[in-house]
């Protein structure tokens, strides 16, 4: 068993986030002695974004929204997210 690194002391969450953006945390963490954790009462943290769309796409979301018996909102969070995530997959292809 390899020997792991000791994790940093952080001032703040960014200074988390950038640390971990740039190292692999299996240095620093035995992921077998993991264990799923179930956090029943938290929510996801979301901010409203005001944008602006064509009135025929907007329609057409509607309408497809519809069809799927789901909110417009959800249908363009949905995609938005597919979309995302084509792109993430695609850019980590091309390294």
């Amino acid at each position: 068993m390899k020997k792991l690194k000791r994790i940093p002391k952080f001032k703040n969450e960014e200074e988390e986030l950038e640390f971990w953006a740039k190292h692999d945390s299996t240095e620093y963490i035995d992921w077998l002695k993991s264990r799923r954790a179930i956090f029943p009462n938290l929510q996801p943290t979301s901010k409203s974004v005001p944008i602006r769309f064509p009135i025929s796409l907007l329609e057409r979301l509607k309408n497809m929204a519809h069809k799927r018996h789901i909110a417009y909102q959800s249908l363009i969070k949905i995609f938005l997210f597919e979309r995302v995530q084509k792109e993430i997959e695609r850019r980590n292809s091309k390294k």
